[in-house]
């Protein structure tokens, strides 16, 4: 069947929002993005966009998805002759080079019509939708990593602030592995040993999996070490004995019941967690940075944990390119980005933490800047980028259920994957 673009609008109708109409409107964008995304334009810190539509004569109409429908609309609207897409919203892991041939180049809009104060955008989401060499988004909304812990269970066990190491933290962990009011409670907790979370804990060694020039470094010794902190810590009793199996879902429960002392988790869960309605420890939970190795601590104030996140593109095919990025940058700005934090999204500038109301707001908020300031993506996008995870998870549960030294598993997934991106 051909997909026209009348087609394809007529498809997914039932979840256009309504438009933001504008008496003597002329032209309409089109933007395509996760219901999310529409949510934190407008609500109690202001609307982002509504005088610039009044400004431009512009009516800007949203059509809301959720994330695997949005991937696969977005993509093959952008694909057709001629779209229907003006502005697409994509998640870092999607920019690889076959997906970026899509989208619209931006280096010379920037050129011509540059964002507000670019240096105030943290490096790491630019550099996260740059692909060879040349930039395909403006980061919008995103998600850092941070430690949470039960401030209670660490008075208990004598324990006094977060650790201020990594080293410091596997110690943390094995104190705080003890049976509470006949509850066993183990010291640390994370969502799988998939390659983003174990990346977290490698990125204290500065570490990674796959560099940014698609070198595969997983038997380097920060990824090694992290392997070997968790094996530890399983052989200690203070890493859950079904990790393998435990989903983000668990976590938060973990964490609200009171079975895990910490977690290493996005720095937003931190409501999720103080929430009195379904908390055993509303208020006791404390969110800071992935403390760094005592090995790097002149390098980093922090570990370069990982940041993911929403950008927005211009798909190659829209005629109305020069207006989407004018739509692009007004949602960029300054005052945008401070209004849309304050509507609840993830801020991308470095000056939106100087707000009173945010710093209100989040009460970990310099913490999360200071991740940010460093934050990476936790590895390049590219097409066979879901084999190498699967790998990663096969080889990191290998070898903390002890039927691999960490050496060895790493070893095994380097040439594994080194295969992978060569074939």
């Amino acid at each position: 069947m051909r997909i026209t673009r009348r087609t394809l609008l007529a498809g997914t109708a039932a979840v256009l929002a309504a438009p933001a109409v504008h008496a003597q409107a002329t032209r309409r964008l089109n933007v395509f993005g996760h219901r999310v995304h529409k949510t934190v334009t407008a609500g109690p810190g202001g609307d982002i966009i509504e005088a610039w539509a009044k400004e431009n004569r512009v009516d800007v109409e949203w059509v809301t998805f959720d994330t695997g429908p949005l991937q696969e609309r977005l993509f093959r609207e952008a694909s057709l002759a001629e779209g229907a897409v003006d502005v697409g919203f994509i998640l870092n892991t999607q920019a690889t080079p076959r997906i970026a041939s899509l989208f619209e180049p931006l280096d010379d809009f920037m050129r011509q019509a540059p964002i507000e104060d670019r240096a105030d955008v943290f490096p790491g989401m630019l550099k996260g939708l740059t692909v060879q060499d040349k930039l395909y988004g403006l980061p919008f909304r995103h998600a850092s990593s941070g430690m949470h812990y039960n401030e209670e269970f660490f008075q208990e066990r004598g324990l006094s602030g977060a650790p201020k190491t990594i080293e410091d933290l596997a110690e943390f962990a094995k104190r705080t592995s003890w049976t509470r009011n006949n509850q066993p409670v183990v010291g640390l907790v994370l969502p799988g040993v998939t390659y983003p979370n174990v990346i977290d804990i490698a990125r204290a060694w500065d570490g990674e999996f796959i560099t940014p020039d698609m070198r595969v470094v997983a038997n380097e010794a920060p990824m090694v070490n992290a392997i070997t902190l968790l094996r530890d810590l399983f052989v200690a009793g203070a890493f859950p004995r079904n990790f393998a199996s435990i989903s983000t879902e668990d976590v938060n429960v973990w964490m609200q019941t009171g079975r895990a002392a910490m977690v290493i988790n996005s720095m937003g869960r931190n409501s999720i967690y103080n929430d009195p309605a379904r908390s055993q420890f509303p208020g006791k939970f404390k969110t800071t940075t992935i403390p760094i190795s005592r090995e790097f601590a002149s390098k980093f104030e922090v570990a370069p944990a990982k940041v993911e996140f929403w950008g927005m593109a211009i798909p190659k095919n829209t005629k109305n390119k020069e207006l989407a990025w004018g739509l692009m940058r007004q949602m960029l700005s300054k005052e945008s980005t401070l209004k849309a934090a304050l509507n609840g999204n993830g801020p991308v500038r470095n000056s939106t933490y100087d707000d009173a109301r945010i710093k209100e707001k989040l009460p970990f908020a310099e913490e999360e800047r200071k991740v940010l300031r460093v934050a990476r993506v936790p590895m390049p996008a590219f097409d066979n980028a879901q084999r190498a995870a699967d790998l990663f998870k096969e080889e990191a549960e290998a070898a903390i259920l002890g039927m691999k030294t960490p050496r060895a598993a790493m070893d095994d997934l380097t040439r594994r994957t080194q295969r992978l991106l060569q074939g």
